[in-house]
């Protein structure tokens, strides 16, 4: 009897409690083997998989997909996210150097990775939506650069020298705060610039219903058009992964599903556009197509 022969797909995707059992082996197929060859951090697989197509599949954070939709990138997202919180806590200040409300950082230099981080487009955001500061007014002060050749930030943008640590910027009061989410200094010195954010972040989800997506799975569209059953089979590994994270999915985390992440999707889409991230507004229909919107448990 013949036997079908295995896909290998060459994967970017990190070590997640919701994706531990694919890359531990506990998760595995007949049909597809993912070889999952990028970097510990994805997010360093990014520029390799957009510009070079370095990748057959893999994670790739919401503002990037948009930005590869934007820019005719050749990458269909399924509906799953991969990782997602809540973000407001995810900006900080010296409050021995500075007493700060939100609106105070117009006209100040506010450190970020990058322009177009993820966690930059959420939390100013936030900042904007939630606290009414006006975006343009600040001058964010990055030290990396977009992941796709044809973006290029906007003009309220500073390149800090190459090496800069932007956290020790904000302690030494060069920077008035800083955007950084997991890697703000652990000093007892840094306070958060939203008030009481995990209160206000709590608030925001019993009134939006939103957990902010930071990366989703997506898959190149060549994929999608010969080999559908192997996008299928993909997202069942994904599913039964998230379904043995140890000690179950976090209570705050983005479901499962087009339909229950329409909203989120689309909010990040508004909101980039609104950030300059993309020259289009992108409905989040057009991050799918017929084989991954339709996707279900």
């Amino acid at each position: 009897m013949a036997t079908t022969a295995t896909t290998t797909l060459k994967t970017n995707l990190a070590e997640y409690p919701v994706t531990k059992s694919i890359r531990d082996g506990r998760v595995s197929s007949d049909m597809v083997t993912l070889d999952i060859c990028g970097p510990d951090q994805a997010h360093n697989g990014f520029k390799a998989m957009l510009r070079e197509n370095a990748y057959d599949c893999g994670e790739l954070a919401i503002v990037t997909l948009l930005q590869a939709k934007a820019f005719g990138k050749p990458f269909v997202a399924l509906p799953i996210p991969i990782s997602g919180r809540f973000q407001h806590h995810c900006a900080g200040f010296n409050k021995e150097l500075f007493d700060l409300k939100p609106k105070d950082i117009e006209g100040k230099r506010v450190g970020v990775r990058s322009y177009a981080q993820t966690t930059g487009l959420w939390i100013r955001g936030i900042l904007q939506h939630e606290y009414g500061v006006d975006l343009d007014k600040v001058t964010w002060c990055t030290v990396g650069e977009g992941h796709l050749l044809e973006y290029s930030d906007p003009a309220n943008c500073e390149r800090l020298p190459k090496g800069s640590d932007i956290g020790q910027m904000m302690l030494d009061g060069e920077l008035v705060a800083t955007l950084q989410g997991v890697d703000l200094p652990k000093d007892p010195r840094v306070a958060y610039l939203v008030p009481e954010p995990f209160e206000a972040a709590k608030a925001w989800y019993a009134r939006d219903g939103v957990v902010p997506i930071n990366h989703m799975f997506v898959v190149h569209e060549d994929l999608t058009r010969t080999r559908p059953d192997v996008v299928k089979e993909i997202y069942r590994m994904l599913v039964e992964s998230r379904k043995l994270t140890e000690g179950g999915v976090p209570a705050i985390f983005p479901p499962v599903g087009f339909e229950e992440n329409r909203k989120g999707i689309q909010l990040a889409s508004d909101w980039a556009f609104e950030q300059k991230f993309i020259p289009r507004r992108i409905s989040a229909d057009e991050l799918f197509d017929d084989v991954t919107a339709t996707l279900s448990i």
